[in-house]
């Protein structure tokens, strides 16, 4: 059940930003059969189709700010994160680990937040940027929704930005992983879960 009194959201508010997370190379040239996250069908659709999120963001002057994943060669700062179902993965060195530069249409004027964890707040100077820039929203597209997608919206909940995910722009561990945590977001912020088509048109708006 709703709260009857719930305060009506425009799908941007204020001044947003474009957030791509984690869509690196390995998801274009990494074509292995066994790969060390598991990533739902269609998943490289669905970052392909974050390109015209990219688009849309450069050509409405939208700060575009990329996460990028990265982890020291020496393995010292994974922590906790291989204790699950994810091997090494997103190693400093490791050409899969760049940001897919061409794949996303990076532009000089683009931001990148390098992180050791799943969250693009945790331990990172995106919130120093963020507020640098005076967002307001932030537009999460990219991988995985269950994980670093899930959590850096949590982080940015917590952190009292609007947050919107574009459900056709983000890919799961699994359709089950990715479906759950759509809900779980939606839960927190209604109106969170949005299609890139109304995304796309509110940015131009």
């Amino acid at each position: 059940m709703k709260s009857k009194g719930k305060q009506e959201r425009q799908l941007i508010e204020g001044k947003p930003a474009l957030i791509v997370i984690d869509i690196q190379k390995s998801t274009f040239i990494d074509d292995s059969e066994v790969r060390s996250i598991d990533n739902m069908p269609g998943y490289r659709d669905r970052m392909i189709a974050a390109r015209d999120l990219v688009d849309a963001a450069h050509e409405n002057d939208i700060p575009v700010i990329f996460i990028q994943e990265i982890h020291r060669a020496d393995l010292i700062d994974f922590g906790r994160e291989l204790d699950g179902d994810e091997d090494v993965h997103c190693l400093e060195g490791d050409p899969r680990t760049e940001i897919a530069v061409n794949e996303m249409g990076f532009r000089k004027g683009d931001y990148i937040i390098p992180k050791r964890r799943y969250s693009a707040f945790f331990g990172t100077d995106f919130e120093i940027l963020l507020r640098g820039l005076k967002v307001d929203t932030l537009i999460l597209c990219g991988g995985l929704t269950d994980v670093c997608v899930h959590y850096t919206f949590v982080d940015g909940h917590q952190s009292d930005y609007f947050c919107r995910v574009v459900e056709d722009c983000v890919g799961g561990s699994s359709f089950e992983a990715h479906e759950a945590a759509l809900r779980a977001m939606e839960y927190l912020q209604t109106g969170a879960i949005q299609k890139r088509a109304d995304v796309i048109e509110a940015m131009s708006a």
